[in-house]
């Protein structure tokens, strides 16, 4: 056995034997002090390239820090609306069971002509779509990403010769996601799973027919982070929007402040959008500061409004639920027997059935297909669309006591940034630490992303005052035409583009005989654009004119939004005591009465 090199402890101190032939002892004690020297030296070199190589990795360490730091995330000394790893505020953020497609595709459907999934199977079979329809787009908020097919009431035009557009502030919601924790959808998968898994493993019910997938269902689901089809949807959404306006990016080496909050899914959009915008290096071009959503109301964020009105989430602010639970007990009255039919012993109620539905566009978003779908006819899809519509129009818009509350302090900042002025004193639901302070709310930026939630966007449109979705839908049956469809205004990966643009004189509103500037000095529009197709002012805002192009000068728009605080009524709507009223009794987004809140 080899012998390891050490010092033994009397070294130094024994007496040397007597001379005996062998190699004398003096010898064998320099030899061995040089091969200590040797290896002491070796150790020194070893230990300086150990220690040189430490410090190249702490260097690279906080070069990637300070390269997070700006693009918001960790360091010690950073503040938290910087920090996007690791997550402060993610919310839940369980992953579900990887998609199959290739396995678990039944395409190609019977009558059907094959065409590839893309990357969603949408040509499943639906009893009574005699037109082409697409129920993947009668989803409300649960559709994947489409632009609007209809638009908003006027046509398209292109940018007129020596017009330019100067400024964009986009607000987009996140991409396609899994089920909220505790919504409707999660608890019928309880269900389906307590009656299949039964007793000590004897299942209390045996599916038939179309419902016969259910005997061996195990839920595929995560919760509220993205799919991957979400993420795709805001990266294609950066890419559409450096098609658009990419040429607003100044590209000096400086970087733009973007903003999202720091719940998973809404950080993971903002990144994923970003990357389609600037590419993978994004975090050389933008900086993202985060409002933080908790839930508890304790932070200001105009991101989530709701979070800043008791109100929204209270009784008081149901009249939409109510309507919908109405107008779902017709709609699906023989979907409901339909399933029963199927299996007694599970006791379909009109609450499971609904949740069918939406169990339906969860699946589908992500899997790439899901068996729910087809237990539906496409009437029953348009009535489940008409449902959400509804369900929106009570709860978060004109139909709703805190419509407005909730989204007024977005519209405030949208105010602020276009007259380039910080924002510093406490307003509705305004984070005036990030907002008063123009590295964290620049004003000189021609580019300006937001990211959001579907009801707080339809709170903003309704706190902007687009008054041309205030008409009351009908709870118990569905009109030939209406213009609120929240799946063409908030599918998954939804966007609002508000374009400023300056022309060298006033343009005549008449766009569709040509284009034709007038007499007078320059002058400066806002262009609304929502999931791609212009949302008119003038229908909403008379005192913009009905133009063809749905324009809007910036001047007038300023003045009209300069009432847009008071008419939210925020403090009262949001902390006030007040009754809550049937669906439809109110119109305008606020309460009715002003009965006992004291300021």
């Amino acid at each position: 056995m080899p012998t390891k090199l050490r010092v033994h402890p009397d070294f130094l101190t024994a007496p040397a034997p007597a001379s005996t032939g062998r190699i004398p002892q003096k010898v064998l004690f320099l030899g061995q002090l040089t091969l200590f020297g040797i290896i002491i030296v070796q150790f020194i070199m070893l230990y300086r390239s150990f220690a040189l190589a430490a410090a190249c990795t702490t260097f690279v360490d906080a070069g990637v820090v300070r390269r997070q730091s700006a693009s918001g995330s960790s360091t010690s000394s950073a503040p938290d609306y910087y920090q996007t790893k690791p997550e402060l505020f993610p919310g839940p953020t369980p992953t579900g069971r990887p998609a199959f497609l290739a396995q678990s595709n039944p395409a190609p459907f019977a009558s059907t002509t094959y065409i590839p999934n893309t990357p969603l199977e949408t040509q499943v079979p639906i009893q009574g779509n005699t037109d082409n329809g697409n129920i993947y787009q009668l989803m409300g908020q649960l559709s994947h990403y489409f632009p609007n097919p209809d638009g908003f009431g006027v046509d398209e035009y292109p940018l007129p010769e020596n017009a330019s557009i100067v400024q964009l502030n986009m607000l987009s919601r996140h991409g396609s996601r899994y089920p909220t924790t505790g919504s409707g959808a999660t608890v019928l998968v309880q269900k389906i799973l307590n009656h299949t898994t039964g007793v000590e493993g004897v299942p209390q019910v045996t599916f038939e027919g179309d419902l016969a997938f259910l005997n061996n269902y195990k839920n595929p689901l995560g919760a509220e982070i993205l799919v991957p089809v979400g993420k795709q949807e805001l990266f294609d959404s950066g890419v559409l929007h450096q098609y658009q306006y990419g040429h607003l990016y100044p590209n000096n080496g400086s970087k733009i402040v973007a903003r999202t909050t720091t719940q998973d899914r809404m950080l993971q959009s903002a990144e994923y959008f970003m990357a389609g915008f600037f590419g993978l290096g994004w975090t050389d071009n933008a900086t993202l500061v985060l409002n933080i959503e908790n839930g508890t109301g304790v932070f200001n964020n105009s991101l989530a409004g709701y979070d800043n009105c008791p109100n929204s989430n209270k009784y008081t602010n149901t009249a939409g639920t109510n309507a919908t639970n109405l107008w779902a007990s017709i709609y699906l009255k023989d979907a409901q027997a339909r399933l029963n039919a199927s299996s007694p012993a599970f006791n379909w109620t009109l609450t499971d059935t609904y949740n069918a539905q939406s169990l339906c566009a969860y699946e589908q978003v992500a899997l790439g297909y899901s068996s729910f779908c087809n237990l539906f006819t496409y009437q029953e899809w348009e009535g489940y669309e008409y449902s959400v519509d509804i369900n929106f129009a009570g709860n978060n818009a004109f139909q709703s006591p805190t419509g407005r509350a909730v989204g007024i302090g977005f519209v405030q900042e949208q105010i602020a940034l276009l007259s380039k002025h910080t924002i510093d004193e406490p307003t509705a639901q305004i984070n005036v630490t990030l907002d008063n302070n123009t590295v964290t709310f620049p004003l000189d930026q021609s580019l300006n992303f937001f990211f959001s939630h579907d009801t707080n966007i339809m709170a903003i449109l309704t706190a902007f005052g687009f008054t041309q979705f205030a008409p009351v839908l009908p709870d118990t049956y569905m009109p030939a035409n209406h213009s609120l469809i929240v799946s063409h205004m908030e599918p998954f990966g939804a966007r609002l583009d508000m374009e400023v643009i300056q022309t060298p004189s006033p343009l005549n509103g008449s766009r569709c005989d040509g284009t034709q500037y007038l007499a007078g000095p320059p002058t400066t529009y806002i262009h609304f654009i929502l999931n791609q197709r212009t949302l008119p002012l003038g229908p909403s805002f008379p005192s913009c004119g009905m133009r063809d192009d749905g324009w809007c000068e910036l001047s007038t728009f300023l003045e009209v939004q300069s009432a847009s605080l008071a008419e939210a009524e925020y403090e009262y709507s949001c902390f006030g005591d007040y009754t809550a009223g049937p669906y439809g009794d109110i119109t305008n987004g606020v309460p009715l009465t002003n009965e006992t809140y004291t300021a």
